[in-house]
């Protein structure tokens, strides 16, 4: 059986910086347009970079621009962020109200009788003892044969979670688990703006109102209220759905995801912290169909963050509002709601003249992976490489951009793969969604084969198509929803061949869950990180 990182499918290298140098960088003044998140995140990695103490890193956040402030889930590479920082999760996470996140459930989104909830688990190295027994019978699935193939029997990030158990085990259990984080977005971006100050970062409270740019078309300088100027080598566009840098500056073009991805708005409420004698705090991100899109629920330490994403095409805001109210029992008004517009795609270029953008102002992909921290985090690690290294031409952005644009189609393809598998047909939107035919080729391909009925680890493994997601994920949706040719002509397992034993998988997972804390009493007590992680975590 292959290890974790093979499961995960990543042709990439582990992140660790570069050897020290007292080169001259490549930049000087780097400038990062927008504070939130996805600015101070930058910031952090460029203050943190071999170079940063020759850098004059500069935020400027405008005081007349609010954050969107509600994307309150992360994968697990952000877990390497705040580790290659030093920073420990019993800073952070309290400052920030956040808790654990063992995966994500899919509520309703199949129809079919035993797969009408799933869940989408983190990887652990206990998966070395269960993934062949899960793999192989879906295989067998697949051929006809009536075998278990739900993955939430397989896996132990599913019972950390439905038992309400934290995924950090006891010091003296031998195998370590991914895992991510919720918190409050706003807190989040507060708390690492504080920290990017204390390493150096200079912050800048201004608005701007323009950009400069030089003969080359380069951007020479940012003009600022009061007919100030503010000039740099280098800038960083985190402004956001505005792009002002990236889109209005420079003229980006901008390559849309609406024939592929339908929803374009949400609209977002708190709803008091599910607490009580008994009742466990849920590590997992719950994700419930609706009539047109899809719920997400997100418990925080204080809170819980509540969010309907839908497709203005099929509903109003105001019908959206009240479904969602009538969703969570929070029907009279005195929940506030945040209605939220998006734009679902890329920019052709992330990388443009001396601008690189992140996070929202590059591109942006629906929530449901919770994938946006995952490109700041990745997008920005990317650029600090390229500015140690000191190739700043245009065969280095070519390279850049091609790797950020691949991951944005990866992405895509496995969210369009939610959308297309479902069963739904209460509705014109989840209608719509299954007939969609404007599927990517490499997306076409890999359903195409799981129907005919051959593996797909192959393609995964050699990138042919499901770039951006491991075979784990892969097998675990499919499988999730129950998407296998000939549903109602199944037939025993075959006699002749050896049946796995599930009895022994519930008794290994069962057994190992017990090393691990009841969630709430870890946030209570969350114990120093270890020295040496067991998982070597790894970035592109």
């Amino acid at each position: 059986m292959a290890d974790v990182a093979t499961v995960f499918n990543e042709s990439i290298t582990p992140y660790a910086p570069g050897p020290r140098t007292d080169a001259v960088p490549p930049v000087k003044r780097i400038v990062v347009v927008g504070g939130g998140t996805a600015g101070w995140m930058t910031a952090l990695l460029l203050a943190n970079s071999d170079y940063g103490p020759r850098l004059e890193v500069t935020v400027l956040e405008s005081p007349q621009v609010g954050i969107i402030g509600v994307g309150e889930g992360s994968t697990p590479w952000l877990r390497g962020f705040f580790d290659g920082l030093g920073i420990e999760e019993s800073e952070w996470m309290p400052a920030c109200n956040a808790t654990y996140k063992n995966g994500i459930r899919f509520d309703g989104w199949c129809t079919r009788p035993g797969y009408e909830s799933y869940f989408h688990p983190f990887a652990s190295m206990l998966d070395n003892m269960t993934m062949t027994q899960f793999v192989g019978n879906v295989h067998r699935r697949l051929d006809g044969e009536d075998v278990e193939t739900h993955p939430d029997r397989f896996f132990i990030a599913a019972r950390l979670a439905n038992k309400g158990l934290g995924p950090r085990p006891r010091h003296d259990f031998p195998f370590d688990v991914w895992y991510a984080y919720h918190f409050d977005s706003n807190l989040l971006g507060a708390f690492l703006g504080r920290k990017a100050v204390e390493r150096g970062v200079r912050h800048v409270v201004r608005h701007m109102h323009g950009t400069t740019l030089d003969a080359r078309g380069d951007i020479a300088a940012l003009q600022l209220d009061g007919g100030e100027t503010l000039e740099a080598d280098f800038f960083v566009d985190c402004t956001g759905f505005a792009s002002l840098l990236i889109g209005k500056a420079l003229q980006t073009p901008y390559v849309s995801f609406a024939e592929n991805l339908f929803n374009d708005a949400a609209v977002a409420m708190p709803s008091p912290v599910e607490d009580g004698a008994g009742r466990p705090l849920m590590g997992q991100t719950v994700s419930t169909a609706l009539r047109h899109g899809w719920a997400w629920k997100i418990p925080l330490s204080h809170r819980c963050g509540n969010g309907y994403v839908y497709s203005t095409a099929h509903c109003s805001p105001d019908e959206a509002e009240t479904e969602l109210r009538a969703h969570l029992g929070l029907l009279d008004d005195a929940t506030p709601a945040r209605h939220l517009r998006m734009r679902v795609g890329r920019f052709a270029r992330q990388w443009n003249r001396n601008c690189v953008a992140v996070g929202l102002s590059q591109g942006f992909i629906e929530p449901l992976e919770a994938t946006t921290l995952l490109f700041v985090q990745r997008t920005a690690t990317m650029l600090v490489k390229a500015l140690e290294k000191g190739d700043l031409g245009e065969g280095a952005q070519n390279a850049f951009n091609e790797a950020i644009n691949d991951r944005f189609e990866g992405t895509r393809d496995y969210i369009v793969t939610h959308y297309k598998t479902n069963t739904r047909t209460d509705t014109d939107y989840w209608r719509a969604n299954a007939a969609n035919v404007k599927l990517s080729r490499p997306l076409q391909q890999l359903l195409h084969t799981w129907l005919a009925r051959r593996p797909i680890a192959g393609g995964l493994q050699q990138g042919t198509y499901g770039r951006g997601y491991p075979i784990m994920s892969w097998y675990c949706l499919l499988a999730g929803v129950g998407l296998f040719p000939d549903a109602q002509g199944t037939q025993p397992a075959s006699a002749g061949k050896l049946c796995h034993d599930l009895s022994a998988i519930d008794n290994l997972l069962e057994r190992s869950a017990a090393n691990f804390p009841e969630h709430r009493a870890l946030l209570a007590n969350i114990p120093p990180r270890p020295t040496e992680s067991s998982l070597q975590l790894y970035l592109w």
